[in-house]
């Protein structure tokens, strides 16, 4: 009896001994986080949105397979400042990063990478930085050797790894014809900048390097949070051979534009292939949005000509620059299998300032209350199906201002003159209502001037003391 008994016994020691031996797996671990960020891609230039000429299967795909954000803005018509937004949670006029190549990422600001080491990820930067200078010694770009005033690099903001450029470069032979008196690298380390495999399209140099990130730390059961910035379809626009001609119906300047777009959308694929052939997949949280609206003209106060700048709002008034939705309303979805219904398409307002706090949702973390947020958990959001935004998006660029609410929008494009849009009747905001509506813009008025007076005492720095 003594001996039947202990065999009955077997299944449960020798499951145990397994369990107890196994290794974890990266689906038994927190989710690994991949946040992508096109540069100057228009709103209407991916076939998610509806465009029947730009080639996007990839992207499409990757779409489909989680929630598609009709609108989603970034939290400023140009780059410096939405990225500022993307990595702290707050608008960039809380600490000086007012536009492009201005101000540069503080050390006081509480920035999501550092906050992911703090979990145990292992945290990646590619791509297009644009949040200070790299180096302080060697001329690069339009800020790096120029002591260490503007230096801000990704290593000193939670990156353990990076392969990272202060701003844009061309988007095929990245290293050359930039046009700048010092030439753009691609940093690695500080002093440190790579010299191999920069030939070629852009968006595949960068993903050759994000992607031995990923499958190392995959391989490892290490989470990982990767940042991935392409510089595509920034200027200067540029494609291979092999991607004009797919597009050799149209002429030369949307050959170029296209079919940047198309490379990158390859790298997606490459993107896509791996996370698959790592089983990973499943456990894998990814968004992806553009910095801002295409550029070219019909923008904001500063114009961004161009002729190869051939993106399009899909209707959506003004471009890059403008505070109007087609400069700030931007292409974008998030991805987490098994935690957001796939296949679906939400018009719930979001911002990039609502990522750092979405992050830290994911990880049952609760944003610091030492400083005030702009963004919202958008993640909890969209999984609890809310119909409304409580919290308005605020804007402010250069003279622009507009505070954006779930139904309506105020705008002033120069400071004087302000303009009301129903963004549930208008989205193309071609009816101003500010004259019908009277009570409605002073209360709007009064909000968004609450929210500036908050920034400008952000900005002197009392929020670190």
């Amino acid at each position: 009896m003594k001996q039947l008994f202990l065999l009955s016994l077997l299944p449960f020691i020798f499951g145990f001994l397994s369990c107890a031996n196994r290794v974890p797996k990266n689906n038994d671990t927190k989710p690994n986080i991949i946040m992508i960020m096109a540069d100057d891609l228009g709103w209407g230039d991916v076939g998610f949105n509806g465009n029947k000429v730009i080639q996007t299967p990839a992207l499409d795909q990757m779409a489909a397979s989680g929630i598609i954000l009709d609108r989603f803005y970034s939290a400023a018509p140009v780059c410096s400042p939405t990225r500022g937004s993307f990595m702290t949670g707050r608008h960039p006029f809380r600490y000086g990063i007012y536009y492009a190549n201005v101000g540069f990422m503080k050390d006081q600001e509480i920035n999501l990478a550092e906050l992911m080491q703090q979990e145990g990820y292992t945290t990646g930067h590619f791509g297009k930085w644009h949040l200070g200078a790299i180096s302080d010694s060697i001329p690069d770009g339009r800020r790096g050797g120029l002591g260490t005033e503007y230096l801000s690099t990704p290593w000193n903001n939670g990156f353990d790894e990076c392969f990272s450029t202060e701003q844009a470069v061309p988007t095929w032979d990245p290293m050359k014809n930039q046009k700048l008196k010092n030439p753009t690298r691609y940093w690695l380390a500080p002093g440190v900048y790579e010299t191999e495999n920069l030939e070629g399209d852009d968006s595949r140099v960068i993903m050759d390097r994000a992607l031995p990130f990923i499958k190392k730390h995959a391989k490892n059961n290490q989470p990982f949070f990767t940042v991935i910035w392409f510089h595509t379809p920034h200027s200067p626009v540029v494609a291979g051979p092999q991607y004009c001609d797919m597009y050799k119906d149209y002429d030369e300047n949307k050959q170029h534009y296209y079919g940047c777009i198309t490379a990158l959308d390859d790298q997606i694929a490459r993107l896509n292939k791996e996370l698959s052939a790592l089983g990973i997949g499943e456990n894998t949280l990814i968004t992806f949005c553009s910095d801002n609206g295409p550029a070219g003209e019909g923008g904001g106060p500063r114009q961004y000509p161009g002729k190869r700048q051939q993106g399009t709002t899909a209707g959506f008034r003004g471009r890059k620059g403008s505070l109007y939705e087609g400069g700030v309303r931007v292409p974008a979805f998030i991805v987490w299998p098994g935690q957001l219904k796939a296949g679906t398409r939400s018009d719930f307002p979001g911002v990039t300032s609502d990522y750092f706090p979405s992050i830290l949702g994911v990880l049952g973390l609760k944003v610091p209350e030492t400083r005030p947020y702009d963004g919202i958990d958008l993640i909890k959001a969209l999984r609890n199906e809310d119909k409304k935004r409580e919290k308005y998006i605020a804007f402010q660029s250069q003279k622009q201002k507009s505070l954006v609410t779930q139904q309506y929008k105020l705008v002033t494009i120069d400071s004087e003159k302000y303009e009301l849009y129903d963004m549930l009747e208008d989205p193309y905001e071609e009816n101003d209502i500010a004259a019908s509506k009277p009570e409605r813009v002073a209360e709007m008025k009064q909000q968004l001037n609450e929210w500036l007076e908050s920034c400008k005492n952000s900005d002197t720095g009392n929020d670190y003391k």
